[in-house]
């Protein structure tokens, strides 16, 4: 279970402050966050997706003014981040169509937000959020550009270039998981959207099940054979992951392959926009960072992007997982925010 984050007591903060809204499409993380990015308040709350997004942004307001009012600090906050997930269009702040959202679509998010608040609002995509959030306080808190993806149902990502948040013409800016790395009539079909070949459709939770799925109909020996039927044992990831942590031959072979996919995909974006600075997040870490696992997963990342790239590129290129967790996206809007209110003066 994911832990609440440390709470600074408001005498020790510095002013001044912004409010950072994570909305997906189960909870929505609240966090009012000072200008060292010092968490001062936080709380989740259930999206409740039926009753639509009007009320769900009532009770978030609400939220909002009771700490504020509890802490004198109204004029002390200077500005909102939201982040939710897309398709969006940034410019006019509208949510579009995020499949999670159902009755939230074509919905003017940000402009409501900003009337219930009485401030001005910076809007992300989630991922993108999350992303800003490490490059603000976390894994690439000491780079200038960055690279994030997540790995999880879908594959995410983020782009920060030279301190810019790389949202795109389109507000489809860092959708990572859509470039193609298979070109081949028979490549897999992506989760979400449908696109054939995409790197989401290989290195996703959802493509780790599917291959797993698969390699035990055609009867391959495994220990997660026993999570091939039944709702009681339901194929995960997450199953995937602990059966290789007992040295499971086709689990370990499967996030091998995981691995190559994103090693192909890394080098593509490194080749396109030299980073420095390349990190993994999302909840399919497979164990992360202090699990051997977890290790053999990023190794396996990092030679398949050795192979293909140039040897000074490698070199200069940074590979590393996440280190905020399920923190960065309120984090990361609310360092948007920071950003955005700062250039304004």
């Amino acid at each position: 279970m994911a832990q609440n984050p440390d709470i600074t007591p408001i005498s020790s903060a510095q002013a001044p402050f912004f409010w950072g809204i994570d909305v997906g499409g189960t909870g929505i993380k609240i966090g009012l966050v000072d200008d060292l990015g010092q968490t001062l308040a936080f709380e989740t709350m259930p999206t409740r997706e039926n009753e639509g997004p009007t009320a769900a942004m009532q009770r978030v307001a609400a939220v909002v003014n009771d700490y504020e009012e509890q802490f004198d600090i109204s004029h002390q906050v200077k500005r909102v981040g939201l982040g939710a997930p897309g398709p969006m269009d940034l410019p006019r702040g509208y949510l579009v169509a995020p499949p999670q959202l159902p009755t939230w679509w074509d919905f003017p998010i940000r402009d409501t937000v900003a009337k219930m608040l009485e401030r001005p609002v910076s809007f992300l995509n989630d991922a993108n959020a999350a992303a800003f959030g490490e490059f603000w306080l976390g894994s690439g808190k000491n780079d200038q550009s960055m690279l994030l993806l997540t790995l999880g149902t879908g594959v995410g990502g983020g782009i920060i270039l030279d301190g810019e948040m790389v949202n795109g013409v389109n507000s489809f800016g860092g959708e990572c998981g859509h470039i193609i790395v298979d070109s081949s009539p028979t490549a897999q079909l992506c989760v979400w959207g449908g696109g054939r070949g995409q790197l989401e459709a290989y290195a996703s939770a959802s493509a780790v099940v599917g291959r797993t799925r698969q390699r035990l109909t055609e009867g391959r020996n495994s220990l997660l054979a026993g999570h091939l039927h039944g709702t009681n044992n339901e194929l995960t990831a997450k199953k995937v992951y602990e059966a290789a942590v007992e040295s499971d031959e086709l689990a370990l072979e499967i996030i091998d392959e995981t691995a190559r996919w994103l090693g192909i995909g890394v080098t593509t974006f490194v080749h396109t926009l030299d980073p420095g600075a390349v990190v993994f997040g999302g909840a399919m870490n497979f164990g992360g960072a202090n699990c051997p696992v977890g290790q053999r997963f990023l190794k396996g990342i990092s030679d398949e992007f050795r192979s293909r790239t140039f040897e000074n590129v490698f070199e200069g290129t940074s590979i590393q997982f996440a280190s905020l967790g399920a923190d960065a996206g309120y984090l990361g809007v609310a360092g948007y925010a920071r950003k955005q209110s700062k250039q304004v003066g």
